[in-house]
């Protein structure tokens, strides 16, 4: 799959009432390196910077167009998935302010 912020720019014009994200294998890394790379699963292997930029700017987005967000986070992303969904909630609550 392409970036987020590509995925958004080809699936303009949708109308749904809700966007859903998944944050799976990091780019460019097959399952299986991804797999290894992020086991056991602990601690935040390698943060993806533009992942969650990305993902910050979809969910404020949403916010904006009152549609709801759900972020789904695999371990394979970032390591510790909810290592990675504190990390984005910590960001979102920084720029709101």
């Amino acid at each position: 799959m392409p970036p987020l912020a590509e995925q958004d720019t080809r699936m303009r014009g949708f109308t749904a009432v809700f966007t859903v994200l998944r944050l799976l294998t990091p780019l460019k890394m097959s399952y299986e390196g991804a797999k290894k790379r992020a086991e056991p699963y602990t601690k935040i292997v390698g943060e993806l910077p533009e992942m969650r930029r990305d993902t910050v700017e979809f969910v404020k987005m949403a916010v904006v167009e009152n549609r709801r967000a759900y972020v789904l986070v695999n371990n394979r992303s970032e390591g510790n998935a909810p290592l990675t969904v504190q990390a984005l909630t910590d960001q979102l609550r920084d720029d709101a302010v």
